[in-house]
């Protein structure tokens, strides 16, 4: 049995779901509808009495909503951000009521491509409509409707997260009172284009990918899901921090074989996690979700960044990015500091020297705690929270509907 540390988790958590546009469907941007929409979703801590604590947590791109805690006294792993949620950490759950929810498109309980289409009783596969990062968030807005709260505390993320962070404060400005993005960017460059593009022709090229349809044939397009999965994560790293952990090192050899396996390090390395991630995740959710990241663009439809934040300029703001990180380089970061201070909004900067690449977010956590601490600190000064309630929670959402995949963990 897993020993779990209850002084410094949150313990055992159970997932929850929420499902709306039952009657009235839910109008995506493309114009298409999608009916019945189930989010997943998980909450730690507890709403005070006037409902102004609660902070959301939003996730990267092969995220779920399960961010902290564990499932079960079993379960080998906690949340994907236990390090950052939880009691005295950085989103302290003695102090705040955090909630993670699953986006639309992704495959952890949320309606996506694996879903059950109820016109044809089947699984979506491609016929699932596009979403956008803007679906995503208003989809967030309908659970945060649904569980009886007028204005968020915070909206925090990293990476994809980040997007859609930034996404909720240019355009529903009055549901929150501040913004964390960490490591993000207001639109993706041609070279973050490229590699998703070849992200996705890797499952294209699968021949069990078969346009989508897959899931009746118990034959997944594990190759190409493991392809993609490996391409995404070297993006992820530094040259620094593979130096430091793989250098030139060869996995179980003496000397070059010239077989044409796996021989180094680094690749053993890649190969485990594609197919780790071949376990856990959905092809076609991979494509939804990726093109919904090449999609998004904050500074749509005006063309300047800083009037996409011309009505949020009273949140505060805290942006993190990461010297060695070159998915999402600082310079991103700087431009929308940049923007943001063009409206006269009151933002934090800090660009950390971290050798980890894009994960930084994830594995700085010692400096994320304390930046995050003292931001969050001066916010509960400033707004006047008020602690939780002893006792006080939220009422159970209605159980995710049949066909539904399950919760899980990310990396």
């Amino acid at each position: 049995m897993n020993q779990i540390d209850l002084a410094n988790s949150v313990g055992i958590v159970t997932p929850q779901s929420f499902t709306f546009a039952e009657d009235e469907p839910f109008q995506l941007e493309s114009g298409a509808t999608l009916s019945p929409v189930t989010i997943a979703y998980e909450t730690y801590g507890r709403l005070n009495a006037d409902r102004s604590n609660a902070i959301l947590i939003v996730h990267a791109l092969s995220g779920s909503a399960h961010a902290a805690g564990y499932h079960s006294p079993d379960d080998p792993k906690p949340g994907w951000w236990d390090d950052c949620i939880g009691p005295g950490k950085a989103f302290d759950t003695n102090r705040f009521f955090v909630i993670c929810s699953n986006v639309i498109g992704s495959c952890y309980g949320s309606t996506g491509p694996a879903s059950i289409n109820p016109a044809t009783g089947k699984p979506y596969g491609l016929n699932f409509p596009v979403v956008t990062i803007g679906d995503m968030v208003r989809a967030q807005v309908r659970l945060i409707d649904h569980l009886g709260i007028d204005q968020l505390l915070c909206v925090a993320g990293g990476s994809m997260g980040g997007m859609q962070v930034l996404e909720w404060a240019a355009h529903h400005p009055t549901r929150l009172k501040a913004a964390i993005a960490l490591a993000t960017t207001a639109h993706h460059s041609p070279m973050q284009i490229a590699f998703s593009e070849v992200g996705r022709q890797a499952i294209y090229a699968d021949p069990n990918w078969n346009n989508g349809n897959y899931y009746e044939s118990g034959k997944k397009p594990d190759a190409g899901l493991a392809v993609a999965r490996m391409v995404g994560h070297i993006t992820y790293l530094s040259e620094e921090s593979m130096q430091k952990k793989f250098g030139r090192r060869l996995q179980g050899l003496e000397r070059y074989g010239y077989e044409f396996q796996t021989e180094f390090e680094v690749e053993s390395y890649l190969k485990y996690n594609g197919n780790n991630f071949t376990r856990r995740f959905d092809a076609n959710s991979y494509l939804y979700i990726t093109k919904a990241m090449d999609y998004f663009d904050l500074s749509k439809p005006t063309g300047s960044l800083a009037a996409s934040f011309a009505n949020s300029a009273h949140l505060k703001y805290l942006v993190i990015s990461f010297t060695s990180d070159w998915l999402y380089p600082s310079y991103h970061s700087k431009q929308l500091v940049s923007a943001l201070t063009a409206v006269g909004a009151d933002v934090t900067y800090v660009d950390l020297q971290s050798s980890w690449g894009h994960d930084a977010f994830l594995l700085e956590v010692e400096t994320m705690t304390r930046l995050i601490h003292s931001f969050l600190d001066r916010l509960v000064r400033e707004e006047q929270v008020a602690p939780p309630d002893e006792g006080s929670a939220v009422a159970a959402a209605p159980a995710a509907p049949s066909g539904q995949p399950a919760v899980g963990v990310t990396r």
